[in-house]
């Protein structure tokens, strides 16, 4: 098993299309950090998964497809479109994911690649936020419609 972490936008909605994949044995949603200048915490996610069947270029790859990866957003600072990576080949395929994407879409990426440096895990009760009640409004507003582009778009890796 590997780690790779994710943020970009809210965590309840990263948590939620990582836990749609195959091969992804575990979601960690919370506050990642790097190193200065991305040292302050932000929300995202620690995706556990089995590099056999799903590698992190198709992760990073997913990720940049289901939220605003060339916007300009940061509320306080909370949300940084990033891979956080936990080696020099997790960092290598990151960064010809996300230049692949630029190039496919026309538009530059600000996705960036971070070296992990730290997790804290968000409360109890936000963990697994689309499994314990997907009928919620955000949920529904949110999450379902990046859920439906993973089953169009990444069917071979969409769980049922």
């Amino acid at each position: 098993m590997e780690k790779i972490g994710f943020g970009g936008g809210c965590h309840w909605c990263t948590e939620g299309v990582f836990q749609a994949l195959r091969g992804v044995v575990q979601v960690d949603q919370g506050f990642l950090q790097s190193e200065p200048p991305w040292d302050a915490w932000a929300e995202g996610v620690i995706v556990t998964f089995d590099p056999a069947i799903i590698q992190p270029g198709i992760l990073a790859e997913v990720h940049l497809r289901t939220h605003s990866a060339s916007g300009t957003y940061s509320p306080e600072g909370r949300y940084r479109s990033a891979v956080y990576v936990f080696d020099d080949e997790q960092h290598d395929e990151a960064a010809r994911t996300i230049a692949q994407f630029a190039s496919d879409t026309g538009e530059p990426a600000r996705t960036a690649v971070l070296a992990f440096v730290g997790f804290r895990g968000s409360e109890e009760r936000y963990r697994n936020y689309y499994q314990t009640d997907p009928s919620r409004p955000f949920c529904r507003r949110y999450i379902d419609p990046k859920l439906a582009y993973i089953r169009q778009h990444f069917a071979d890796l969409a769980l049922p």
